[in-house]
């Protein structure tokens, strides 16, 4: 079963608020086995346009990167971000060769 990946980019706009965020979204991640592989870091964009924040979290399987995603814990912590920052979110089922 192939793993599942949360790709995120993301523009902070209030960098206090965010923080309150990246707290409350712990609880939701270590409940899912998330492991973040990408977070924030030096990007060099080469095409097209990018957000200045790039991540990416692996999952075990998309099913449970979805109820992550889903899960109150984490709608709560989504509560918290979104009036800090703008983004983009997308749910991936990885490759398995």
């Amino acid at each position: 079963m192939p793993k599942a990946y949360w790709i995120a980019h993301v523009d902070v706009t209030d960098p206090a608020a965010y923080e309150s965020y990246r707290t409350a979204n712990a609880e939701a991640f270590a409940k899912y086995g998330a492991k973040f592989l990408v977070r924030g870091g030096d990007q060099t964009v080469r095409e097209g346009a990018q957000r200045s924040r790039s991540v990416v979290i692996e999952f075990k399987d998309l099913a449970t990167a979805n109820a992550c995603y889903d899960s109150p814990e984490y709608q709560h912590a989504k509560s918290l971000r979104a009036p800090a920052s703008t983004g983009d979110l997308v749910i991936i089922e990885g490759y398995d060769a």
